[in-house]
């Protein structure tokens, strides 16, 4: 799978009209971020620049998005392929080429997968305190179940990574579940063995960042099986959008850290006063230029 950084900085330069409506697969799916097509053997996932925050679209979106988190993962995806098999077929080159011949814009935000059933959990892994995972131990002293030291700073780093899954819901919040609580909905094999596919891949997630320049706080991962019951990676993987990346030279904990994910869109939000129900504000041109920029740095420190 090759990773084209070079069309993508030229595309966000200056970004062609993408028209997903025009496709002319049937439409399996439609989430926060992605379009789900059926391809026939296959499904064509297209990523938008639909940007959510506290479970709302906002308006507009972040012109290459979804180009950016595409080559992140296609990079991720080869870069873990050993740990564990991926949804990406192998002609995937050639696949996105016969699908969209004359639109290379569609092309680097698309991508040609197997057919597989998703998991019913999320599987999150934390090495550092952030987020909810802060504000859980700074209100109870434990994470999903877990108990770091009692002595911990926002933003220090976790003794070693913690495995924190949690539901995935259709509509509002993903709610955080305990181990045992996810064993029993995946039954104790399966959560072993997801379990230690997601601290595997956040351990080299985490080493390959590193030597980027960056310190990947925690992540969230997808797993889906095929018909004998073969495990995958699908999804999105090690991506701003579903990873929480900070610039290694600026790390301090005991504070908040900057960082690569959507927390530039959040602040601004936050700054507004908005209630977190539908409508959201609108975007300001800085905030969506500042956004994209973040995204872009991150391709660049990751795929370098």
């Amino acid at each position: 799978m090759k990773i084209h950084l070079q069309e993508l900085s030229a595309t966000l330069a200056s970004p062609a009209i993408v028209r997903i409506a025009d496709l002319s697969y049937p439409r399996l799916g439609s989430g926060k971020v992605r379009e789900i097509f059926d391809a026939g053997d296959a499904l064509l996932i297209v990523a938008t620049d639909r940007i959510s925050a506290f479970d709302v679209i906002l308006q507009p979106g972040i012109p290459g998005k979804g180009a950016i988190l595409t080559q992140i993962s296609l990079h991720w995806f080869r870069e873990t392929r050993e740990l564990i098999p991926n949804h990406m077929l192998p002609d995937q080159e050639q696949r996105l080429l016969e699908i969209f011949p004359d639109n290379p814009e569609l092309r680097l935000r698309s991508m040609v997968v197997r057919k597989l059933r998703p998991l019913t959990v999320e599987c999150v892994v934390r090495g550092y305190l952030a987020g909810s995972g802060w504000e859980s131990y700074r209100e109870t002293g434990t994470i999903c179940g877990h108990t770091p030291p009692d002595d911990l700073r926002e933003a220090d780093r976790l003794p070693s990574p913690i495995f924190t899954p949690t539901t995935k819901a259709k509509e509002g919040h993903d709610l955080p579940i305990t181990e045992e609580e996810c064993a029993q909905e995946l039954g104790r094999e399966r959560f072993d063995e997801v379990r230690t596919a997601s601290l595997r891949l956040y351990a080299r997630g985490h080493e390959r960042a590193e030597k980027a320049g960056l310190i990947l706080a925690d992540t969230k991962f997808e797993f889906g099986t095929d018909e004998a019951g073969k495990l995958y990676l699908i999804d999105e993987v090690l991506t701003p959008d579903s990873s929480r990346y900070w610039p290694a030279d600026r790390y301090e904990p005991g504070r908040p850290q900057p960082s690569f994910d959507k927390q530039y869109v959040r602040d601004f939000l936050n700054q507004t006063g908005w209630n977190k129900q539908p409508p959201a504000p609108a975007l300001p041109d800085e905030v969506v230029r500042g956004t994209q920029e973040r995204y872009m740095e991150a391709a660049r420190n990751l795929l370098g």
